[in-house]
């Protein structure tokens, strides 16, 4: 699907969320959703940069670092790809104070959430690591370079065009998986969607508000990531062509 395609998706559900936002039936719950609609906005973004910095660390760990991190870096993707992000949470949130160590909900949703999904985007970047040819290598090798030298100047640049695709799919998954901090009493867009049914039964215009914006936080993230990986591919030709 084109950039084009997805701009439009994107302004037709802004029109219908502002056209929904004037009506009686609706207007009624704009102001709640957009508080939480802004929660789950903000743990979505440093959720994803905590995904960003663990999945990369956790890659370079385990190609080239140490053997006691190699193994400490397997262990931590392992777990966290191996067991729910909801359990995940609610260690986290409740199995921690045990320990004497008490979190409040917001580091702890951003914790477990970025943890999950960076265990999962450990794999996007030691795969696309990987998938470097060979000839790449052997060129630097050739050129005397380190190997911090490759990876800074040559691999990872390749590298990231190949990762930018799945960490947009990464990103999508961890916006929707915001919806389980409502169970850690935060008040993100799920949980005000949930506390205003129970109050007043108008299950259509509610779900049907937040479903739309969902749908258009995804568009942006998505319109985003495509528009990156344009850039991205146009400056590894250019840079192929020199």
């Amino acid at each position: 699907m084109g950039i084009r395609t997805l701009v439009a998706m994107l302004a037709a559900a802004l029109a219908v969320i502002g056209i929904l936002a004037t009506q009686a039936g609706y207007s009624l719950f704009m102001p709640g959703l957009l508080q939480g609609a802004m929660l789950t906005v903000e743990i979505a973004v440093l959720g994803a940069l905590l995904a960003l910095v663990m999945g990369v660390l956790a890659a370079l760990v385990r190609l080239y670092g140490p053997a006691p991190l190699r193994w400490l870096a397997t262990v931590y993707v392992e777990i966290f790809r191996g067991t729910s992000a909801l359990v995940q949470l609610f260690w986290l949130f409740f199995v921690l104070p045990q320990f004497g160590v008490s979190l409040d909900a917001f580091p702890v949703a951003v914790m477990a959430l970025g943890l999950n999904v960076g265990a999962y985007g450990s794999e996007v970047v030691r795969g696309a690591i990987l998938s470097v040819a060979r000839g790449q290598w052997e060129g630097c090798t050739a050129l005397n370079m380190s190997r911090a030298q490759m990876l800074r100047r040559v691999i990872l640049p390749q590298a990231f065009v190949a990762m930018i695709p799945p960490w947009g799919n990464l990103f999508i998954e961890l916006l929707k998986s915001t919806s389980l901090v409502s169970l850690i009493t935060l008040s993100d867009l799920a949980f005000k969607a949930q506390q205003m049914n129970q109050n007043t039964f108008k299950t259509i215009p509610i779900f049907t508000l937040v479903l739309l914006m969902y749908l258009a936080m995804s568009l942006v993230l998505t319109i985003g990531m495509r528009l990156l990986e344009r850039r991205a591919s146009a400056g590894l030709a250019r840079g192929r062509a020199a």
